[in-house]
């Protein structure tokens, strides 16, 4: 039993809360410690705390020595995972900043730390089973899909210093680990139901096995919403499929597929007085957006030692963004009314844009006596090619219903294509048992390229851009371990965003690009202390310190010969982001006696952001959508059979631009208020059942996290309000 234990611990790569959320060091007695912690566990099956688990200093050859990182176990979440609820699943991580406009005319896949923009993620490197799932990470870094939560294992999430390791991201990475095939079993089928307000209807069904030297997995989710508001109808299907091959103890190789299928209808922003007189009002009934997704990947890990490790993973990614709308002329106060002299709609906007990248990493890892200490080296190349194609502003029809035909031709049609090559090495240099330091390089090239047109004012503008840089990054991780259950971890690591396609691409008659313009570029560091007391505290609180510089923007100038106003796209300010993150989680029952059956705990996620500009015309102004404060608070009851949790979430007020204006005509520019959401889940589960039920937004809080000059508005965009979800698993 202690053999199976130990291989689970290390196939796994972390040990959870529910295991005091010890990190494994190299002692024989602190594995063996853990041991009987798990295999307590294993024997009766409850959970106690349903806390945050960090990553082990080494897995999958990749190094998290020194680095902030945590590890949330879906499974051992009360949370509504049929809409992917985030502020409950992603919640305990402090300071994520969240886009909650799920069923309320766009899906929320944006999240953001430390003060960035969470706009579809963008200053996020985002993967999946450890691959890239946006469209492309340098030139277009949305996420327009993400797995569904019931078939996610884990979210490992590290901050700003995993740019060393996967990309040059100021936010970090954040990775969904799907589940995997069972063991020793040659079928396994999981369903489960779920039903709740404004007409969800959620069915999530999967199947695994495993038989000889195959394994297997793979599900099918389809979700359909009505919307919180008129006019926010959604419809998606989800699907996934591994299979892996196993010759050896060695060796493994296998391929995976997921899609997207998706129809949203948007129903526009708001005013600010819209929003004060009813949150749940529409402007807009024929705006449409569908975003057909595939990823596929390859792999191949190979382990020739019990010190080395060797990896291949290869993904093509081919996707679409397509969608009709009423666009943002006029803001949300053009309301999308029939012409009375025409007796029909004004002709709606097209826009379609096809992605497709390819990217290839080859990672290994090996582990070398030095002194009487054993150190790791980690590294890796990755080869990334990507091609986006973007065609816009066809004028449409004046129908109501999903219709992609235009009439003439594209208002813009632009072909970009960003190359790069990137390798990289850490080593993690134990110094004693107690000590390591882990310096890193990554070396990133890049080629970027812009073709096409785009017609503005009867004047065809045809770019012809190519840029090509290279940007060396540095980092170095330290970690202190007084005792082996706590740490202390600083780190450093430099960061960049490359110039995106829109930056490359003319946007008026009038409107120029700086020639200088430049790539933004920066650094993360981190200085903290988290650990275990037993298992009845765990904890993990810090400083955190990030230099955001060259932030692109748009100002607008006056011509000194002509006197005619221009914008420009240029490099306009650097911002500072600096603050405290601290996660505690304190289980009463266990502190009182430490062989209970039963849990309550109480959690507090706690972040202060001071996110502010510090050159530039808006020097001292706040860096939009950065909230100063974020808290969430929660309590947890569980046993064998029952847990609930109760969450209060607070997030502070923000602005929506640079300019920090409360009011605006301009959709972007105003104030985004604080807000309060309460949250309840509880989950029955006896055997291989499970009932699952829950309340969001308890007090059915009018509020917004975003406000965007674009669909789905122009405008603001409001939050859910109060709903119920019931749902009903089974394992057979």
């Amino acid at each position: 039993m202690k053999n199976i234990v130990i291989a689970l611990v290390a196939s796994i790569g972390f040990v959870t809360a529910n295991a005091q959320q010890t990190r494994l060091p190299d002692s024989v007695k602190v594995i063996r410690d853990s041991v009987k912690l798990m295999k307590e566990i294993t024997v009766t099956g409850y959970k106690t705390v349903n806390g945050v688990g960090h990553l082990l200093e080494t897995k999958d050859g990749i190094i998290y020595a020194g680095k902030k990182n945590e590890v949330i176990l879906v499974d051992s979440m009360d949370a509504n995972k049929a809409i992917n609820n985030t502020r409950q699943i992603l919640g305990r991580i402090p300071g994520l900043n969240i886009v909650e406009t799920e069923s309320g005319g766009f899906t929320a896949n944006g999240i953001a730390t430390r003060g960035l923009n969470p706009i579809q993620s963008i200053e996020m490197n985002t993967r999946q089973n450890g691959y890239n799932i946006s469209a492309d990470i340098f030139g277009y870094n949305e996420s327009y899909y993400i797995p569904p939560m019931e078939a996610v294992n884990r979210i490992e999430m590290v901050r700003g210093a995993s740019s060393l390791q996967f990309g040059s991201q100021f936010g970090g990475l954040v990775n969904y680990v799907t589940k995997d095939a069972p063991a020793n079993k040659p079928f396994e089928f999981t369903t489960s139901q779920t039903i709740g307000s404004f007409g969800l209807f959620n069915s999530f069904n999967s199947i695994g096995g495993s038989y000889k030297k195959v394994s297997y997995y793979g599900f099918l989710q389809y979700r359909y919403i009505d919307g919180y508001r008129p006019n926010s109808r959604q419809w998606q299907l989800s699907g996934f499929g591994k299979v892996q091959y196993k010759p050896s103890a060695k060796t493994n190789a296998g391929v995976e597929y997921s899609l997207l299928r998706n129809k949203l209808k948007m129903p526009g922003g708001l005013t600010d007085s819209m929003f004060e007189a009813n949150p749940k009002a529409s402007t807009r009934a024929r705006n449409w957006l569908k975003s057909p997704w595939n990823v596929l990947t390859a792999y191949a890990n190979f382990t020739p030692s019990s010190n080395t490790t060797i990896s291949l993973k290869t993904t093509y990614l081919f996707s679409n963004r397509s969608l009709v709308w009423r666009n943002e002329d006029g803001g949300p106060e053009a309301l999308d009314e029939i012409d009375t002299a025409t007796g029909t709609y004004v002709p709606r906007e097209v826009g379609s844009e096809d992605m497709h990248n390819s990217t290839t990493e080859l990672r290994f890892s090996n582990s070398y006596s030095l002194g009487k200490q054993k150190s790791t080296i980690a590294g890796g190349i990755r080869y990334a090619y990507a091609w986006f194609k973007r065609q816009g502003g066809g004028e449409g029809t004046t129908n109501s219903d999903f219709d992609l035909s235009i009439t003439g031709n594209w208002g813009y049609n632009l072909d970009f294509t960003t190359s790069n090559f990137a390798p990289f090495v850490e080593n993690i240099f134990r110094l004693s048992d107690k000590f390591t330091v882990t310096p890193g390089f990554r070396f990133e090239y890049l080629k970027s390229t812009a073709k096409g047109y785009k017609i503005t004012d009867t004047v065809k503008q045809s770019p012809n851009e190519v840029k090509t840089r290279t940007f060396p990054l540095f980092g170095i991780g330290l970690e202190y371990k007084p005792v082996y259950n706590t740490s202390i971890y600083f780190n450093f690591s430099q960061a960049y965003r490359p110039i995106d396609y829109s930056q490359l691409e003319p946007f008026g008659i009038t409107s120029k690009i700086d020639p200088n313009l430049k790539d933004a570029y920066g650094f993360n560091t981190d200085l903290g202390y988290r650990g275990i007391i037993k298992n009845f505290l765990n904890f993990d609180m810090g400083l955190f310190y990030m230099a955001y510089n060259n932030r692109i923007g748009v100002l607008v100038q006056t011509d000194p010969i002509t006197g005619i106003d221009y914008s420009i796209r240029k490099n306009i300010a650097n911002s500072v982001h600096k603050g405290i993150e601290s996660y505690i989680e304190f289980n009463l029952l266990k502190y009182l006696n430490q062989k209970s059956k039963y849990g309550l705990s109480i959690f507090n996620s706690f972040a202060y952001i001071n996110a502010k500009y510090t050159t530039g015309e808006f020097k001292g102004n706040r860096v939009e959508a950065a909230a100063k404060t974020i808290n969430r608070i929660g309590l947890i009851f569980s046993n064998k059979h029952f847990s609930t949790t109760f969450q209060v979430n607070y997030v502070g007020d923000a602005y929506g631009d640079a300019t920090n204006v409360k009011v605006s005509s301009d959709p972007i520019a105003g104030y985004i208020p604080a807000y309060t959401v309460l949250d309840l889940s509880a989950t029955y589960k006896y055997k291989n059942y499970a009932l699952k039920i829950g309340s969001n937004n308890l007090t059915d809080k009018a509020y917004f996290t975003r406000r965007t000059d674009e669909y789905p508005g122009p405008g603001i965009i409001p939050s859910i309000g109060r709903s119920i979800y019931v749902g009903i698993s089974a394992k057979f």
